[in-house]
């Protein structure tokens, strides 16, 4: 078996000098041969930087990379001697342009995350926030240090549920009083993607939503984010937490405001998902609610010139409002309606394409005006390109019934764009 690593060149420096300084070759990964930074030593004796053998082990492997060996145990011992080693050849080599390389922090352990969730869970029970504060910050420290760290914290079965079930004990206490140790809760559980059923339970109770809901309206954009992250990864796990979160007074508004006004894609991209579940599976006040706000020309002007994924949002949502009378009506007076849909039928993605004819299938469906505005956008050889270049199922079928309904229309009313269907690649 021959490795890719191995035909990587060694890594050297130039710096003013005439020569090229060579790295001594025990100084490099045998992984990446780039020069070690965390030197770890396997089972098999083999020396390693720890970053590539990780990444080498998480991948699935259980051999040693160079000899092959069926390692007796995953443990990584750090080579201290050959990391002050590289340090000190570093140092002597500064004229090269060679940078010291930093004394690698020590990666927490299971047991020490476990020793702070324990803690987590004794000051929840008293209520204590200022010892929940310090827990918390071992936490966040040492998240922020390495992607290992993150791991091993996620890695903890108890620690999304203790974590949860602490920002819900606070919140419920008192928001106001226990506010710092809420944005640090906030913060943290954003590590611990995708919420094990316990931390859902928490983060879904009236205390918790009602206090997410506060944050959305904070002027602390990394707050804001973390808050609108948390909701709609509750919601994809589990859509039963809706309901509840439409009782919360304001919220519409709140999240409507986040499409009207745009902050970032970060805060954006969940906006759009969240309304897309509340409108999906609440009731038709619910949707009468936005349709009122203005929500249909507000997502067809975003999608004029959005990127991808604010794209497919905005035409799922716009697909979800025609399902009812008043959204279809909405779009029906609105000039950018079927332009903006026919143009999204190709060249976004596949999830793109089927949103779009869907919501133009429901437009046009027994409605002559429709029929003839979308013929007037060149629809009709664009759904008879999708269906040559290929789609799902569903989307044919919808496809295959447009074109159907818009032949008797043709004759003197279709208007096409040449422009549109040059350099079409086959995206399915």
């Amino acid at each position: 078996m021959v490795f890719s690593w191995r035909k990587k060149k060694p890594r050297s420096f130039n710096g003013d000098k005439k020569k090229e300084l060579e790295i001594p070759r025990h100084f490099l990964c045998p992984i990446t041969l780039d020069l070690m930074k965390d030197p770890v030593t396997l089972s098999s004796g083999i020396t390693y930087d720890r970053e590539s053998i990780e990444k080498w082990l998480d991948d699935g492997n259980f051999t040693c990379p160079v000899s092959n060996q069926v390692l007796r145990s995953f443990d990584q011992i750090p080579n201290h001697s050959l990391r002050k080693m590289i340090q000190d050849w570093c140092v002597e080599n500064r004229s090269y342009g060679v940078e010291r390389i930093p004394t690698p922090r020590i990666p927490v352990s299971s047991a020490e995350v476990s020793e702070v969730l324990f803690s987590i869970m004794d000051s929840t029970r008293r209520l204590d926030q200022c010892a929940c504060l310090d827990s918390l910050h071992k936490l966040k420290k040492w998240g922020l240090e390495s992607e290992r760290n993150k791991r091993c914290m996620v890695a903890n079965a108890a620690a999304a549920g203790a974590i949860a079930a602490a920002f819900d004990a606070f919140a419920g206490e008192s928001v106001d009083k226990n506010i710092n140790v809420l944005e640090e809760i906030l913060f943290v559980i954003n590590w611990m993607f995708p919420l094990t059923e316990q931390a859902q339970l928490y983060i879904g109770s009236q205390a918790s939503l009602h206090c997410i809901a506060l944050f959305l309206k904070s002027e602390d954009l990394s707050l804001k984010q973390n808050a609108i992250t948390v909701l709609a990864e509750l919601l994809s796990c589990n859509q039963k937490y809706t309901q509840a979160l439409t009782t919360i007074d304001g919220i519409n508004k709140t999240l409507f405001h986040f499409i009207n006004k745009p902050i970032c894609p970060s805060i954006t991209k969940p906006s759009l998902t969240l309304i897309y579940d509340i409108v999906s599976l609440s009731n038709e006040n619910t949707t009468t609610e936005f349709i009122n706000m203005g929500l249909i020309p507000l997502l067809l002007e975003i999608m004029i010139d959005s990127q991808k994924a604010i794209c497919e949002k905005a035409l799922a949502l716009i697909d979800q409002l025609c399902e009812t009378e008043q959204g279809r009506g909405f779009a029906y007076d609105d000039a950018l309606a079927m332009p903006v849909l026919v143009k999204k039928i190709l060249r976004v993605s596949e999830l793109a394409t089927e949103y779009s004819v869907s919501a133009i299938w429901k437009l046009s469906k027994g409605d002559e005006k429709a029929l003839m505005e979308a013929l007037q956008f060149g629809a009709f050889q664009k759904l008879l390109l999708l269906i040559q270049v290929g789609c799902n199922d569903k989307t044919k079928e919808k496809a295959t019934e447009l074109l159907k309904l818009l032949n008797p229309y043709r004759p003197g009313l279709e208007c096409i764009d040449s422009l549109d269907f040059k350099n079409i690649k086959r995206s399915f």
